[in-house]
Protein backbone atom coordinates (compact mmCIF):
# COMPACT_ATOMS: atom_id res chain seq x y z
CA UNK A 1 0.00 0.00 0.00
CA UNK A 2 0.93 3.31 -0.86
CA UNK A 3 1.46 6.62 1.63
CA UNK A 4 -1.32 7.08 3.68
CA UNK A 5 -3.30 10.54 3.16
CA UNK A 6 -1.82 11.75 6.63
CA UNK A 7 1.92 11.10 5.05
CA UNK A 8 1.47 12.32 1.55
CA UNK A 9 -0.26 15.49 3.10
CA UNK A 10 3.11 16.30 5.10
CA UNK A 11 4.32 17.33 1.37
CA UNK A 12 1.53 20.33 1.13
CA UNK A 13 2.13 23.47 -0.89
CA UNK A 14 1.16 27.14 -0.76
CA UNK A 15 -0.79 29.33 -3.29
CA UNK A 16 0.59 32.69 -4.39
CA UNK A 17 -1.56 34.65 -6.72
CA UNK A 18 0.14 37.90 -8.00
CA UNK A 19 -1.33 40.90 -9.55
CA UNK A 20 -4.47 38.58 -10.69
CA UNK A 21 -7.11 40.34 -13.14
CA UNK A 22 -10.25 38.33 -14.95
CA UNK A 23 -12.38 40.39 -16.72
CA UNK A 24 -15.91 39.68 -18.49
CA UNK A 25 -16.02 41.83 -21.24
CA UNK A 26 -16.21 45.07 -19.95
CA UNK A 27 -16.80 43.57 -16.08
CA UNK A 28 -13.85 43.30 -13.88
CA UNK A 29 -14.70 40.39 -12.11
CA UNK A 30 -10.94 40.43 -10.65
CA UNK A 31 -9.00 43.22 -9.71
CA UNK A 32 -4.90 43.08 -9.87
CA UNK A 33 -5.75 40.51 -6.88
CA UNK A 34 -2.12 39.37 -4.91
CA UNK A 35 -2.58 37.41 -1.93
CA UNK A 36 0.14 34.22 -0.71
CA UNK A 37 -2.03 31.11 0.75
CA UNK A 38 0.59 29.50 3.44
CA UNK A 39 1.08 25.81 3.68
CA UNK A 40 -1.48 23.64 5.49
CA UNK A 41 -3.42 26.95 5.86
CA UNK A 42 -7.36 27.14 6.08
CA UNK A 43 -7.98 30.34 4.16
CA UNK A 44 -11.28 31.44 3.74
CA UNK A 45 -12.71 34.22 1.14
CA UNK A 46 -15.48 35.63 2.46
CA UNK A 47 -18.07 38.76 0.50
CA UNK A 48 -21.31 39.33 -0.95
CA UNK A 49 -22.34 37.63 -4.28
CA UNK A 50 -20.86 39.19 -7.04
CA UNK A 51 -17.76 40.01 -5.25
CA UNK A 52 -15.10 38.24 -7.18
CA UNK A 53 -14.26 35.22 -4.70
CA UNK A 54 -15.87 32.18 -7.06
CA UNK A 55 -14.25 33.47 -9.96
CA UNK A 56 -11.11 34.03 -7.97
CA UNK A 57 -10.95 30.23 -6.56
CA UNK A 58 -11.96 29.27 -10.70
CA UNK A 59 -8.51 31.08 -11.77
CA UNK A 60 -6.56 29.48 -9.19
CA UNK A 61 -8.28 25.88 -10.20
CA UNK A 62 -7.40 26.74 -14.07
CA UNK A 63 -11.43 26.74 -14.59
CA UNK A 64 -10.75 30.72 -16.09
CA UNK A 65 -8.11 31.99 -17.44
CA UNK A 66 -6.94 34.89 -16.04
CA UNK A 67 -6.50 38.31 -18.18
CA UNK A 68 -3.45 39.47 -16.19
CA UNK A 69 -0.89 38.73 -13.29
CA UNK A 70 0.73 35.19 -12.24
CA UNK A 71 -0.81 32.35 -10.23
CA UNK A 72 1.75 30.16 -8.47
CA UNK A 73 1.68 26.96 -6.25
CA UNK A 74 4.09 25.08 -4.90
CA UNK A 75 7.15 28.02 -6.24
CA UNK A 76 5.84 26.86 -9.52
CA UNK A 77 4.01 29.36 -12.14
CA UNK A 78 0.78 27.26 -13.10
CA UNK A 79 -0.94 30.29 -15.02
CA UNK A 80 -1.11 28.49 -18.05
CA UNK A 81 -1.19 24.87 -17.05
CA UNK A 82 -4.35 22.97 -17.39
CA UNK A 83 -6.64 22.07 -14.70
CA UNK A 84 -5.42 18.20 -14.81
CA UNK A 85 -1.61 19.48 -14.74
CA UNK A 86 -2.14 21.82 -11.17
CA UNK A 87 -2.70 18.56 -9.06
CA UNK A 88 -5.38 20.37 -6.91
CA UNK A 89 -9.09 19.16 -6.35
CA UNK A 90 -12.04 21.40 -6.36
CA UNK A 91 -15.06 20.50 -4.36
CA UNK A 92 -18.33 22.37 -5.68
CA UNK A 93 -21.59 23.86 -4.56
CA UNK A 94 -23.65 21.18 -6.00
CA UNK A 95 -21.48 17.95 -4.76
CA UNK A 96 -21.75 16.58 -8.98
CA UNK A 97 -21.97 12.83 -8.07
CA UNK A 98 -22.92 10.71 -10.55
CA UNK A 99 -26.30 8.86 -9.57
CA UNK A 100 -25.88 5.59 -11.29
CA UNK A 101 -22.47 4.88 -9.41
CA UNK A 102 -21.88 4.04 -5.97
CA UNK A 103 -19.97 5.85 -3.41
CA UNK A 104 -16.80 3.72 -3.66
CA UNK A 105 -17.51 3.84 -7.92
CA UNK A 106 -17.65 7.69 -7.33
CA UNK A 107 -14.68 8.25 -4.89
CA UNK A 108 -12.80 6.29 -7.21
CA UNK A 109 -13.62 7.65 -10.17
CA UNK A 110 -10.63 9.78 -10.54
CA UNK A 111 -8.10 7.24 -9.85
CA UNK A 112 -9.75 5.00 -12.49
CA UNK A 113 -9.46 8.05 -14.97
CA UNK A 114 -5.65 7.85 -14.17
CA UNK A 115 -5.38 4.26 -14.42
CA UNK A 116 -4.49 3.33 -11.22
CA UNK A 117 -4.01 0.17 -9.86
CA UNK A 118 -7.05 -2.02 -8.64
CA UNK A 119 -5.24 -2.82 -5.29
CA UNK A 120 -4.24 0.97 -5.12
CA UNK A 121 -7.87 2.50 -5.61
CA UNK A 122 -9.15 -0.17 -3.51
CA UNK A 123 -7.03 0.90 -0.64
CA UNK A 124 -6.94 4.48 -0.92
CA UNK A 125 -10.99 4.74 -1.27
CA UNK A 126 -11.21 2.71 2.22
CA UNK A 127 -8.85 4.70 3.26
CA UNK A 128 -10.64 8.18 2.59
CA UNK A 129 -13.77 6.79 3.35
CA UNK A 130 -13.04 5.55 6.69
CA UNK A 131 -11.51 8.93 7.67
CA UNK A 132 -15.09 10.64 6.31
CA UNK A 133 -17.06 8.11 8.00
CA UNK A 134 -18.54 6.86 5.14
CA UNK A 135 -17.03 3.46 5.02
CA UNK A 136 -20.18 1.60 5.71
CA UNK A 137 -21.84 3.40 2.85
CA UNK A 138 -20.05 2.32 -0.20
CA UNK A 139 -22.16 0.36 -1.50
CA UNK A 140 -25.22 2.76 -1.80
CA UNK A 141 -25.94 5.10 -4.02
CA UNK A 142 -26.11 9.18 -4.10
CA UNK A 143 -30.09 8.90 -4.03
CA UNK A 144 -29.82 6.54 -0.62
CA UNK A 145 -27.65 9.39 1.35
CA UNK A 146 -28.09 12.56 3.62
CA UNK A 147 -27.34 15.76 2.24
CA UNK A 148 -23.77 15.49 5.08
CA UNK A 149 -22.78 11.97 3.48
CA UNK A 150 -23.41 13.24 -0.11
CA UNK A 151 -20.71 16.23 0.82
CA UNK A 152 -18.46 13.52 2.63
CA UNK A 153 -18.49 11.70 -0.50
CA UNK A 154 -17.41 14.93 -2.78
CA UNK A 155 -14.45 15.97 -0.27
CA UNK A 156 -13.64 11.70 -0.51
CA UNK A 157 -13.37 12.14 -4.19
CA UNK A 158 -11.07 15.25 -3.92
CA UNK A 159 -8.88 14.05 -0.87
CA UNK A 160 -8.36 10.72 -3.01
CA UNK A 161 -6.27 12.61 -5.17
CA UNK A 162 -4.73 13.27 -3.16
CA UNK A 163 -3.64 17.28 -4.25
CA UNK A 164 -1.60 19.94 -3.13
CA UNK A 165 -4.77 21.82 -2.29
CA UNK A 166 -8.28 21.76 -2.19
CA UNK A 167 -10.81 24.30 -3.26
CA UNK A 168 -14.14 24.70 -2.02
CA UNK A 169 -16.61 26.82 -3.60
CA UNK A 170 -19.77 27.01 -0.99
CA UNK A 171 -20.13 23.35 -0.44
CA UNK A 172 -22.59 23.61 2.37
CA UNK A 173 -24.92 26.09 1.18
CA UNK A 174 -27.33 23.46 0.15
CA UNK A 175 -27.98 21.81 3.47
CA UNK A 176 -30.04 22.30 6.29
CA UNK A 177 -28.60 24.93 9.46
CA UNK A 178 -28.28 22.18 11.85
CA UNK A 179 -25.87 19.89 9.45
CA UNK A 180 -23.95 23.45 8.39
CA UNK A 181 -23.08 23.84 12.03
CA UNK A 182 -22.34 19.90 12.59
CA UNK A 183 -20.08 19.70 9.01
CA UNK A 184 -18.20 23.18 10.16
CA UNK A 185 -16.38 21.85 12.76
CA UNK A 186 -16.26 17.81 10.82
CA UNK A 187 -14.69 20.17 8.26
CA UNK A 188 -12.52 22.30 9.88
CA UNK A 189 -10.99 19.05 11.94
CA UNK A 190 -10.67 16.75 8.60
CA UNK A 191 -8.75 20.09 7.53
CA UNK A 192 -6.64 19.94 10.07
CA UNK A 193 -5.80 16.21 10.66
CA UNK A 194 -4.67 15.90 6.51
CA UNK A 195 -2.14 19.04 7.15
CA UNK A 196 -3.98 20.31 3.45
CA UNK A 197 -3.84 23.73 1.80
CA UNK A 198 -7.34 25.13 1.65
CA UNK A 199 -9.10 27.84 0.04
CA UNK A 200 -12.99 28.19 1.16
CA UNK A 201 -15.06 30.51 -0.42
CA UNK A 202 -18.30 31.74 1.27
CA UNK A 203 -20.89 34.72 1.69
CA UNK A 204 -21.55 33.30 5.42
CA UNK A 205 -19.45 35.48 7.70
CA UNK A 206 -20.42 32.94 10.80
CA UNK A 207 -18.71 29.69 8.38
CA UNK A 208 -15.74 32.13 7.98
CA UNK A 209 -15.36 33.24 11.24
CA UNK A 210 -15.66 29.51 12.90
CA UNK A 211 -13.22 28.13 10.06
CA UNK A 212 -10.58 30.08 8.80
CA UNK A 213 -7.24 30.33 9.78
CA UNK A 214 -7.44 33.80 8.04
CA UNK A 215 -9.97 35.57 5.69
CA UNK A 216 -10.07 37.62 2.94
CA UNK A 217 -12.72 40.03 2.79
CA UNK A 218 -13.58 40.66 -0.84
CA UNK A 219 -15.60 43.45 -2.11
CA UNK A 220 -16.15 44.37 -5.97
CA UNK A 221 -13.01 42.08 -7.18
CA UNK A 222 -11.05 43.41 -4.32
CA UNK A 223 -9.46 41.66 -1.49
CA UNK A 224 -9.91 44.51 0.99
CA UNK A 225 -8.26 42.56 4.41
CA UNK A 226 -6.83 39.36 4.80
CA UNK A 227 -6.34 38.82 8.43
CA UNK A 228 -7.51 36.21 10.71
CA UNK A 229 -10.69 36.14 12.38
CA UNK A 230 -9.96 38.18 15.53
CA UNK A 231 -8.28 40.72 13.63
CA UNK A 232 -11.15 40.79 11.20
CA UNK A 233 -13.68 41.70 13.48
CA UNK A 234 -11.85 43.53 16.11
CA UNK A 235 -9.63 45.86 14.04
CA UNK A 236 -11.75 46.10 10.37
CA UNK A 237 -8.83 48.67 7.65
CA UNK A 238 -11.66 50.35 6.35
CA UNK A 239 -15.70 50.69 6.35
CA UNK A 240 -16.59 47.77 4.29
CA UNK A 241 -15.30 45.21 6.68
CA UNK A 242 -16.45 46.86 9.51
CA UNK A 243 -19.94 46.49 7.71
CA UNK A 244 -19.93 43.10 6.48
CA UNK A 245 -18.47 41.26 9.28
CA UNK A 246 -20.68 41.07 12.81
CA UNK A 247 -24.35 40.47 13.53
CA UNK A 248 -26.03 42.83 14.27
CA UNK A 249 -23.61 44.74 11.94
CA UNK A 250 -21.26 47.41 13.37
CA UNK A 251 -22.99 50.80 14.76
CA UNK A 252 -21.71 53.52 12.26
CA UNK A 253 -22.70 56.95 11.85
CA UNK A 254 -21.87 60.25 10.72
CA UNK A 255 -19.66 62.90 12.68
CA UNK A 256 -17.29 65.52 12.74
CA UNK A 257 -13.74 65.93 14.77
CA UNK A 258 -13.37 68.96 16.25
CA UNK A 259 -10.57 70.74 18.20
CA UNK A 260 -11.66 72.58 21.02
CA UNK A 261 -9.80 74.16 24.02
CA UNK A 262 -6.61 72.25 22.66
CA UNK A 263 -8.76 68.79 22.94
CA UNK A 264 -10.04 66.67 19.99
CA UNK A 265 -13.88 66.48 20.42
CA UNK A 266 -15.60 63.92 18.23
CA UNK A 267 -19.22 64.90 17.58
CA UNK A 268 -22.11 63.12 16.40
CA UNK A 269 -24.37 64.66 13.29
CA UNK A 270 -27.75 65.55 14.12
CA UNK A 271 -27.31 63.98 18.01
CA UNK A 272 -26.22 65.83 21.19
CA UNK A 273 -23.79 63.35 21.36
CA UNK A 274 -20.12 64.68 21.88
CA UNK A 275 -16.80 63.35 23.39
CA UNK A 276 -13.42 64.52 24.12
CA UNK A 277 -11.03 61.75 22.97
CA UNK A 278 -7.96 60.73 25.39
CA UNK A 279 -3.85 62.15 23.92
CA UNK A 280 -3.07 58.76 23.12
CA UNK A 281 -6.47 58.82 20.59
CA UNK A 282 -6.16 61.97 19.37
CA UNK A 283 -2.59 61.58 18.44
CA UNK A 284 -3.81 58.85 16.21
CA UNK A 285 -6.44 60.73 14.59
CA UNK A 286 -3.78 63.74 13.89
CA UNK A 287 -1.54 61.46 12.32
CA UNK A 288 -3.19 60.34 9.62
CA UNK A 289 -6.76 62.76 9.24
CA UNK A 290 -7.78 65.88 8.47
CA UNK A 291 -9.86 67.61 11.28
CA UNK A 292 -12.46 66.89 8.94
CA UNK A 293 -16.07 64.39 8.52
CA UNK A 294 -15.83 60.82 10.06
CA UNK A 295 -17.76 57.91 10.41
CA UNK A 296 -18.27 56.52 13.93
CA UNK A 297 -18.22 52.79 14.87
CA UNK A 298 -18.91 50.76 17.84
CA UNK A 299 -19.62 47.36 17.81
CA UNK A 300 -23.29 46.11 19.73
CA UNK A 301 -22.15 44.22 22.45
CA UNK A 302 -19.48 47.29 23.72
CA UNK A 303 -22.42 49.57 23.82
CA UNK A 304 -23.57 49.24 27.68
CA UNK A 305 -26.94 50.72 29.05
CA UNK A 306 -27.69 51.25 32.42
CA UNK A 307 -30.78 52.48 34.58
CA UNK A 308 -28.99 54.98 36.35
CA UNK A 309 -26.73 58.04 35.05
CA UNK A 310 -23.75 56.75 36.98
CA UNK A 311 -20.57 57.28 34.31
CA UNK A 312 -22.78 57.52 31.60
CA UNK A 313 -21.92 59.74 28.81
CA UNK A 314 -25.37 59.83 27.00
CA UNK A 315 -28.85 59.63 27.83
CA UNK A 316 -31.49 58.29 25.06
CA UNK A 317 -34.77 56.05 24.89
CA UNK A 318 -35.74 52.69 24.13
CA UNK A 319 -37.27 52.83 20.98
CA UNK A 320 -37.02 48.69 19.99
CA UNK A 321 -36.28 45.58 21.84
CA UNK A 322 -34.76 42.15 20.06
CA UNK A 323 -35.27 39.29 22.27
CA UNK A 324 -32.89 36.29 21.27
CA UNK A 325 -32.86 34.41 23.71
CA UNK A 326 -29.21 35.21 25.86
CA UNK A 327 -29.26 38.11 24.73
CA UNK A 328 -31.38 41.00 23.64
CA UNK A 329 -30.56 43.74 20.72
CA UNK A 330 -31.88 46.82 22.37
CA UNK A 331 -32.46 49.91 19.76
CA UNK A 332 -31.89 53.63 20.58
CA UNK A 333 -32.49 56.77 19.40
CA UNK A 334 -29.83 59.23 19.25
CA UNK A 335 -31.60 61.61 17.24
CA UNK A 336 -33.16 62.43 13.98
CA UNK A 337 -31.48 63.67 11.15
CA UNK A 338 -32.98 67.32 10.18
CA UNK A 339 -32.57 66.96 6.30
CA UNK A 340 -34.16 63.17 5.59
CA UNK A 341 -36.43 62.97 8.86
CA UNK A 342 -35.23 59.79 9.46
CA UNK A 343 -34.41 58.99 13.32
CA UNK A 344 -31.18 58.23 14.07
CA UNK A 345 -30.69 54.50 15.95
CA UNK A 346 -27.54 52.98 18.02
CA UNK A 347 -27.86 49.24 18.67
CA UNK A 348 -27.24 47.12 21.77
CA UNK A 349 -26.46 43.74 22.96
CA UNK A 350 -27.70 43.19 26.44
CA UNK A 351 -27.91 40.04 28.39
CA UNK A 352 -31.60 39.04 28.54
CA UNK A 353 -31.65 39.63 32.37
CA UNK A 354 -31.73 43.44 31.72
CA UNK A 355 -34.94 45.12 32.05
CA UNK A 356 -36.24 47.89 30.42
CA UNK A 357 -39.37 48.89 27.78
CA UNK A 358 -40.22 50.74 24.96
CA UNK A 359 -39.91 54.80 25.97
CA UNK A 360 -38.16 54.04 29.17
CA UNK A 361 -35.25 56.28 29.45
CA UNK A 362 -31.40 54.91 29.12
CA UNK A 363 -27.92 56.00 29.80
CA UNK A 364 -25.43 55.10 26.96
CA UNK A 365 -21.61 54.32 28.06
CA UNK A 366 -18.77 52.72 26.28
CA UNK A 367 -14.89 52.23 26.46
CA UNK A 368 -12.80 54.55 23.83
CA UNK A 369 -10.64 51.41 23.87
CA UNK A 370 -13.29 49.87 21.43
CA UNK A 371 -14.54 52.85 19.17
CA UNK A 372 -13.80 52.90 15.66
CA UNK A 373 -13.04 55.86 13.62
CA UNK A 374 -12.95 56.09 9.73
CA UNK A 375 -12.25 58.92 7.33
CA UNK A 376 -15.37 59.55 5.35
CA UNK A 377 -13.71 60.31 2.15
CA UNK A 378 -11.47 57.65 1.82
CA UNK A 379 -13.44 55.14 4.24
CA UNK A 380 -10.08 53.88 5.66
CA UNK A 381 -10.04 52.94 9.69
CA UNK A 382 -7.63 54.47 12.31
CA UNK A 383 -5.23 51.56 13.27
Amino acid sequence: MGNSIVDVAIDMSKIELENVTKNFGDVIAVNDVSIEIYDREFLVMLGPSGCGKTTTLRTIAGLEAVDAGNIIIDERSVTHLSPADRNISFVFQFYALYPHLTVFDNIAFPLKASNVEKTEIESRVLEVAKTLQIDVSLNRKPKQLSGGEMQRVALGRAMVRRPKAFLMDEPMSNLDAKLRIQMRSELKRLQKRVETTTVFVTHDQIEAMSMADRIAVMHQGEIQQVDSPKEIYNKPKNLFVAQFIGSPAMNLLEGVLESKNSKLVLSLFHTECSFVLSDLMAQKVMQQFKLDKIVFGIRPEHVMLSKAPTGCQFESKIHFIEYLGATKIIDVMLGENIHTRTPIFLKSRVHSSFQGSIGESVWISFEEEVIHIFDQGSQIAIQ
